[in-house]
C-alpha cells in the first residue's frame, strides 16, 4: 500500500500540489488522470522521489518515504517497478540484456537464476523467444511490454506506470492495459498509473484519482465515473460532443 497525505508541491511560487492525500491499495490499478497541467505528473515523480515534497508525507506500506536517507530510500526502491512513457529501452542491448538489467544492478542471483527470471517475465508478457532481438527490430506495442518484463524482473510491490499507452494504437493500447491490469491481480502490486487516456479508464480503473489544478477533486471507480456530478470530471471525461450525448443518452 502506498499512501499519500497532504503533499504539496511548488516550483518558483508557483503551488502545482495544494495538498494531495490518497490511499493506493495493492491488487488494485489506480489511475491518476486529469488535464495538462493538473499536477498527475508532479505526484507521480514525488512519489518516487524525483521531486522532494515541500510538505506532506509519502508512505510505503506505513514506511515515511519522505523523510528517509538516500541509503533507505535506495532499499524502498528496489521494490519499486517503472514503465516509462517511451518505453527508454537501452538501443544497444537486445530485449533479454535489457529486462536483465535491474537484476544485473541490484540482485545478488547467480547468472543461471537471472536468466531464468528474465524468460519466466518474458514468457509473462508473451514475449517468449524474443530475448535476442534489439529495440529497433520489435514494434512499438513489444517495446512497452518489454518495459513491462523489465518493470517485473524484480518482482516489485510497487509498480508505477507514465503514460503507458503514449503512441500505441487502440488496440495495442488494450492489449497494454490488460496485462497491467492482469499482472497487477496476479502478484498483488500496488500499481499506479499516470494516463489521459479515457479507454483506460473504463478498461481498467478500480481506483480512480482526478486532479484539478493541483487539487484532489475527485475520486471512485471506474462504474462510478460515469454517474459523476462533478462537473470538472464531466469536462475532462465526455471532451468530445459523441461522449457527452454518449452519457446523456444512457444516464438520463
Amino acid at each position: 500500500m502506498i499512501e499519500i497525505s497532504s503533499i504539496k508541491k511548488q516550483f518558483g511560487g508557483n503551488e502545482v500540489l495544494k495538498g494531495i492525500s490518497a490511499v493506493f491499495e495493492p491488487g488494485k490499478t489506480s489511475l491518476i488522470i486529469g488535464t495538462s497541467g493538473s499536477g498527475k505528473t508532479v505526484t507521480l515523480k514525488c512519489m518516487v522521489g524525483l521531486y522532494e515534497v515541500d510538505e506532506g508525507a509519502i508512505l510505503y506500506n506505513g514506511r515515511n518515504f519522505s523523510t528517509m536517507t538516500q541509503a533507505e530510500r535506495k532499499e524502498i526502491r528496489k521494490e519499486i517497478g517503472m514503465l516509462f512513457q517511451g518505453g527508454a529501452l537501452f538501443d544497444s542491448m537486445n530485449v533479454e540484456q535489457n529486462v536483465m538489467f535491474p537484476l544485473n544492478m541490484f540482485s545478488n542471483m547467480s547468472r543461471q537464476e537471472k536468466q531464468k527470471r528474465v524468460d519466466f517475465c518474458l514468457d509473462r508478457v508473451n514475449l517468449t523467444g524474443k530475448n535476442k532481438l534489439y529495440p529497433s527490430e520489435i514494434s512499438g506495442g513489444m517495446k512497452k511490454r518489454v518495459g513491462i518484463a523489465r518493470a517485473i524482473v524484480m518482482n516489485p510491490k510497487y509498480l508505477f506506470c507514465d503514460e503507458p499507452n503514449s503512441g500505441l494504437d487502440p488496440k495495442t493500447s488494450l492489449v497494454i492495459d490488460q496485462l497491467i491490469a492482469e499482472i497487477t491481480a496476479e502478484f498483488n502490486i500496488t500499481t499506479i498509473v499516470n494516463t489521459h487516456d479515457m479507454n483506460s479508464v473504463m478498461e481498467i480503473g478500480d481506483h480512480i484519482v482526478f486532479l484539478w489544478k493541483g487539487l484532489k477533486y475527485w475520486e471512485g471507480t471506474k462504474d462510478e465515473v460515469l454517474t459523476s456530478n462533478n462537473q470538472e470530471l464531466d469536462d475532462f471525461i465526455f471532451a468530445s460532443e459523441f461522449l457527452k450525448k454518449l452519457k446523456t443518452t444512457t444516464f438520463k
